[in-house]
């Protein structure tokens, strides 16, 4: 008989001014058993209306807030860019906290926590005037033009997009926290060179580390093609799900 595939809720987390919508089309791409719940911070998608958070702690306590009523069934995040530190923060919060714990994590462009703050050079997009910022958000990709380009779609959406960074630039990890008891997988652009070569630091913060895949593009590699990604991302779920399985009846 063959065993019935086990269940999993994924849940997404979008990127430092992003929402659900560039990730609309993966819960029909994901294993049809899966439970793909694609996750907003406030002020965008489904939270359009709320203020955007600009401290990684209270951003990852909304969330946190958001799946914990659905934390019973093995669940796993995914998040890329702002998303992976996200989904990093929460998997740590979950640990301390004595909930269920993620079994897995996928982090994707996003370098790995650091003991020492000084080995991220942070752009400090956040403060940046509206024109270079509007340029170099152009230029690393993931933001519509039409928000770029339309003074007032910029005027609605830029206070989003400088909380979102900001996030990023200030966050810090907590000193002297160890591996997570999880199982991690890392994913980069293979021409996103200010973030790929920090990818490997990922190995020491989880129990599993399943390894770095390495894509063609940049920042945003999946935009155009999203499958190799969720190939990869169906992959090592899986394998994580078996690891969990493998524990738990090695324990009985």
């Amino acid at each position: 008989m063959v065993p019935s595939p086990q269940p999993l809720r994924l849940f997404v987390l979008h990127h430092a001014g992003g929402s659900h919508v560039t990730y609309r089309h993966w819960p029909a791409a994901l294993p049809g058993h899966w439970d793909v719940t694609l996750l907003d911070a406030p002020g965008r998608g489904r939270h359009i209306g709320a203020q955007p958070l600009d401290d990684a702690g209270r951003l990852a306590d909304f969330l946190l807030g958001e799946i914990e009523p659905e934390l019973p069934v093995p669940y796993a995040l995914f998040g890329h860019s702002m998303g992976a530190l996200m989904a990093y923060e929460i998997a740590r919060r979950a640990t301390d906290r004595g909930l269920p714990v993620p079994v897995w994590l996928g982090v994707s462009a996003r370098p790995a926590p650091m003991a020492s703050p000084a080995q991220v050079r942070s752009p400090g997009w956040h403060a940046l005037p509206d024109a270079e910022l509007r340029t170099r958000l152009q230029q690393l990709g993931g933001t519509p033009d039409g928000i770029l380009d339309d003074p007032s779609l910029w005027a609605l959406y830029s206070p989003v997009i400088r909380a979102d960074l900001r996030v990023v630039e200030s966050w810090r990890p907590a000193p002297g926290a160890g591996p997570l008891p999880t199982a991690l997988s890392a994913y980069a652009g293979r021409d996103d060179f200010a973030v790929s070569p920090l990818m490997a630091g990922w190995e020491s913060h989880a129990e599993h580390f399943l390894g770095q895949l390495t894509f063609d593009g940049g920042h945003f590699y999946f935009l155009d093609d999203p499958a190799p990604l969720l190939r990869s991302i169906e992959r090592d779920a899986e394998t994580a799900l078996r690891i969990l399985k493998d524990r738990s009846t090695a324990v009985q």
